[in-house]
């Protein structure tokens, strides 16, 4: 199976797939930065397998996670960076080992200019994404922290654990890392979670999740 035929692009006319056939995936480490703030687009990664997180960072050095790419996703500050011509806001970064494919620049505006079904694809994975980005600073807005520290927890526990720092919670809901470690404080009085170093132990998952669906809590 080639990498085409892993994603929606497999439905483009002939002659779109040929330009992109030529194009080998590349597999990146956990931790690999992909664009840091100033940087321009070069371009247009495509996800095939892993996650890549997209962060806004602050004077201050405090980074917010902005949206995570994951496959059949796309990055809306590189779509906005390859048409629009503005440089990178945000830093990207592997969050597990990731393969990708990369449209050069030049081919991907030829194929936004030449080709219906891309141009397709392009704009509704880039509707998609502002959706879920929009969605995300609601949540920062206007859900109190103990709401998104739950619903972040839920999503990377794996094998009752969550293997993060609190600064990297602190980064994916908006918030600063003596918050987080005040809120797990309060998490472990309550006997939902466990505290150890790099890593947090889920105890009461119902607790949490109930948490998590109180916006107001």
């Amino acid at each position: 199976m080639t990498w085409l035929e892993r994603t929606e692009l497999a439905h483009l006319p002939d002659s779109a797939r040929a330009d992109l056939g030529h194009l080998s995936p590349v597999t990146l480490p956990k931790g690999r930065s992909l664009f840091h703030p100033g940087d321009g687009a070069e371009g247009f990664p495509l996800v095939l397998s892993g996650r890549v997180e997209v962060f806004l960072v602050g004077p201050s050095g405090r980074e917010i996670l902005l949206y995570a790419v994951e496959p059949g996703q796309t990055c809306v500050q590189t779509t906005l960076g390859l048409m629009g011509g503005e440089p990178y806001t945000g830093e990207a970064l592997t969050a597990r080992d990731t393969e990708l494919v990369l449209i050069p620049k030049g081919l991907f505006l030829s194929l936004m200019d030449g080709s219906a079904a891309f141009r397709e694809f392009v704009f509704r994975a880039f509707a998609d994404r502002m959706k879920s980005t929009v969605h995300v600073l609601e949540k920062v807005a206007f859900h109190k922290i103990e709401s998104r520290l739950a619903e972040a927890l839920l999503d990377l526990v794996e094998d009752g654990t969550v293997t993060a720092t609190q600064a990297e919670l602190a980064s994916r809901i908006g918030s600063a890392r003596e918050v987080i470690s005040r809120r797990l404080d309060s998490f472990a009085r309550r006997g939902w979670v466990r505290r150890d170093r790099g890593h947090v132990t889920i105890l009461d998952r119902d607790a949490l999740a109930y948490l998590a669906r109180s916006e107001g809590a």
